[in-house]
C-alpha cells in the first residue's frame, strides 16, 4: 500500500475542525524543533531520540535503522512518506515493519482519549480505499476493534487496524495515534504472518520499550 502522508494531514485536518471551538485560545507555546539535530543514536539495539525526546528498542531478530529498509518500497510505502519518520524497526526476513513519526502540535490544539480515539478511527475509510486502489478493488478487509496501547510517557493513544491477505500472505496492516505534550506521534506498521504470532509478540516488545521522556 502506498501509505501517503495524506493519510496523517487528513488526521490533522480533523483535529483542527474538532478544535475549532478553542480558536484563539492557545494552550501552548508553538514548538520548537532543531531539524539540524541529529536525528537520534543506535546502540546495539537501543535508540535514543535527539530531534524528539523518546526511545525504543528492536527485540531479538529485528533492526532498528533511522534509515528505512528498501523492502518497504516493494510493499507499497511511498519513498516521500518514509524519510519524514524518525525511525525504523524491521524484521529483515519477514518484513514486518514499524515506523514511528512525531509532529508538532499547534498551539490551539487540545487533546483527551476521546478525540485521539475519534481521529484514529477516522482513519479507516482512508486506509481501506488505499489497500483497494494499490491492491484491486475487489480485495477484503477486516477492521480490527479499537484499542489503547500501554506507551510509557504517552497519557492519550489509540489503535487501529485492518487485516487482508495479498501475495497468499496475510497481513495486519495498522495505526497509533498518541499525544504527549507538546508533541502528535504517530506509529504506521505492517505484520506480515510469515512466522506466526512470533512477529506480533516482537510488535508487542517494541511498544512495551518505547518511552517519551519530556525535556525539562
Amino acid at each position: 500500500m502506498k501509505m501517503r502522508k495524506i493519510f496523517w494531514l487528513w488526521a490533522l485536518l480533523l483535529l483542527l475542525v474538532l478544535s475549532a471551538g478553542c480558536a484563539g485560545i492557545p494552550v501552548r507555546e508553538a514548538v520548537q524543533v532543531d531539524m539540524k539535530a541529529s536525528v537520534g543514536k543506535i546502540e546495539g539495539n537501543q535508540f535514543t531520540g535527539i530531534r524528539y525526546p523518546f526511545n525504543v528498542a528492536a527485540p531479538p531478530g529485528w533492526k532498528v535503522s533511522t534509515e528505512y529498509p528498501k523492502f518497504m518500497i516493494d510493499l507499497g510505502y511511498e519513498k516521500d512518506g518514509l524519510q519524514e519518520s524518525e525511525v525504523f524497526l524491521y524484521n529483515p526476513h519477514t518484513q514486518s515493519n514499524l515506523q514511528i513519526d512525531f509532529v508538532g502540535a499547534s498551539r490551539y490544539s487540545t487533546f483527551d482519549q476521546q478525540k485521539i480515539e475519534t481521529l484514529t478511527n477516522a482513519m479507516i475509510g482512508e486506509m481501506q480505499d488505499e489497500l483497494k486502489q494499490d491492491l484491486g478493488k475487489e480485495l477484503k478487509t477486516a477492521v480490527g476493534p479499537t484499542e489503547r496501547p500501554s506507551l510509557k510517557g504517552v497519557p492519550y493513544a489509540a489503535k487501529k487496524y485492518v487485516t487482508y491477505t495479498a501475495k497468499g500472505i496475510q497481513r495486519e496492516q495498522g495505526w497509533i495515534y498518541g499525544f504527549a505534550e507538546p508533541y502528535q506521534i504517530f506509529i504506521l506498521y505492517m505484520i506480515l504472518d510469515k512466522e506466526g504470532k512470533k512477529d506480533r509478540e516482537a510488535f508487542k516488545a517494541i511498544l512495551d520499550s518505547f518511552e517519551y521522556i519530556p525535556r525539562k
